[in-house]
């Protein structure tokens, strides 16, 4: 049996090959390995795929052995610290099981060398997906992960070629990138950078009855400005608010929109998990590091 773990905004996902289960990041701070019986027996588990945060101090897909600080640059950063996939990463690094880290992508990903304009594209649970994705849809894909933030990815040729992360471009409910007022709050003191990205999702700043038309509007902005490196490339949504703005992107675009559920990162994960300690030495562009 392989395992895929996804570090997500607001709960652990994990998933094997026919069963799937969640748990908040608060309740994950109790996580002990036991709780992957839920999937199957521990001693079953051939091998296990995890994220843990922006994942940008690593490259490639790494044996947790190998990996230094979980695989990050520093804890400070956007996103909120709760302690529970910390904990989902520790038990699953003192367990013995076969595991790899899957990396963020960043300025030293092997991306478009534009893309790298900005320090960070995408964290690591969006690679997950995006294999996902591209099992289902083929090797020429976009994929726009839509909740409380939202980030975007292109794969073309199987390859990954580069991805809006969520302090860059499009809002979600809760996150988003720093506009004038957040900029003016956080020179003042009133705010962090971090407390300003925190609220700059559509939450904060519209009225409720535009939310979800403005988040469609700006994945869907977010979609179009990929077609631009790839014009044959199928678009997906995938996240808490897919199935809500399917219709009003798939509008926007003029082209089909597949919509793909809340365990699409999981799933993929435990999909690289099992390509992985199968053989396979490269995950859509990344290469592994056994």
């Amino acid at each position: 049996m392989f395992i895929g773990i996804d570090h997500g905004t607001t709960a652990m996902r994990f998933a094997g090959e026919d069963s799937e289960f969640k748990i908040s990041r608060e309740e994950a701070k109790d996580f002990c390995i036991a709780d992957l019986s839920r999937i199957c027996p521990p001693d079953e588990i051939d091998g296990i795929a995890i994220c843990y945060s922006m994942g940008d101090n690593i490259a490639l897909i790494t044996d947790i052995r190998k990996v230094k600080d979980r695989g990050i640059v520093s804890r400070d950063g956007a996103g909120k610290h709760i302690g529970g996939g910390t904990r989902v990463y520790d038990e699953v690094a003192a367990s013995g099981i076969p595991a790899v880290v899957i990396p963020g992508i960043h300025r030293n990903s092997p991306t478009d060398p534009r893309f790298k304009a900005y320090s960070h594209q995408t964290s690591p649970e969006k690679i997950g997906i995006a294999y996902e994705v591209c099992r289902s849809l083929g090797d020429d894909v976009i994929v726009s992960d839509v909740s409380s933030n939202t980030v975007s990815l292109l794969v073309s040729g199987g390859k990954l070629v580069g991805a809006f992360d969520a302090c860059i471009f499009a809002p979600g409910t809760l996150h988003g990138a720093l506009d004038v007022d957040a900029i003016r709050k956080v020179d003042a003191g009133t705010w962090t950078a971090n407390e300003a990205f925190q609220h700059a999702g559509v939450n904060f700043s519209l009225p409720e009855g535009e939310r979800m038309r403005a988040v469609a509007m700006f994945a869907a902005m977010e979609c179009a400005a990929l077609r631009l490196l790839n014009t044959r490339a199928k678009v997906a949504l995938a996240g808490s608010l897919a199935p809500v703005i399917a219709q009003e992107v798939q509008g926007l675009l003029s082209c089909d929109v597949t919509v793909f559920d809340e365990w699409c990162a999981s799933r993929g994960l435990s999909r690289i998990a099992r390509d992985v300690f199968s053989g396979r030495r490269e995950i859509i562009g990344l290469d592994v590091d056994l």
